[in-house]
């Protein structure tokens, strides 16, 4: 299914990430902001791209803390645009700026960000989407597959037959719990 799983496997940056991160459920509140900030950066970049300035995103945005990237104000946002180890682009920078208020909200209304997500859960990715447009900034439909594939909300992430989906499949990943459950949504 995922032509990921042809290319990543040995490969020094690709390989790591596919084997132990991709389609792997995540339930961490900096974890999932990670994620979703570093998907939202990939837009119109490769995953390589992304991959290798992992550590400088985790160093510039305070290791994805919601709360302190939450109160970035206007010196936070000349200090992102100027950092040449992340993706200096303003519309993206404000997204995460914003995107971290919203996980704030959610706190409050779903117990935080994961819980949001697990009641949500399932649905076919075009109702995520439109979910995520209506929640989020730069939130569009590539990001939002992309990103609930790699969190195991979406089905995708690895090709049946791929030793990452084999290690993940004794793990109750949230899509293949939704298809045991009868869930036909996600070919829609």
């Amino acid at each position: 299914m995922s032509g990921y799983c042809d290319i990543a496997p040995g490969h020094e940056w690709h390989g790591p990430y596919h084997d132990h991160e991709y389609g792997q459920p995540l339930t961490g509140e900096a974890d999932l902001f990670e994620r979703l900030i570093l998907e939202i950066n990939q837009a119109g970049l490769s995953w390589l791209t992304i991959l290798k300035k992992r550590e400088s995103f985790r160093a510039a945005y305070d290791q994805f803390e919601v709360d302190k990237v939450a109160a970035y104000g206007e010196a936070d946002v000349v200090r992102l645009l100027a950092d040449p180890g992340i993706i200096r682009n303003r519309l993206k920078v404000q997204a995460a700026i914003h995107n971290a208020q919203v996980i704030q909200r959610l706190r409050e209304s779903h117990g935080g960000f994961h819980g949001w997500i697990a009641a949500h859960h399932p649905r076919a990715k075009a109702d995520w989407v439109k979910l995520f447009a209506k929640t989020f900034r730069f939130t569009g439909g590539e990001i939002v597959g992309e990103f609930l594939m790699s969190i195991g909300y979406l089905p995708g992430a690895h090709r049946l037959d791929c030793p990452a989906h084999l290690r993940l499949s004794n793990q109750e990943i949230p899509w293949v719990t939704a298809l045991r459950a009868g869930f036909t949504g996600y070919a829609a």
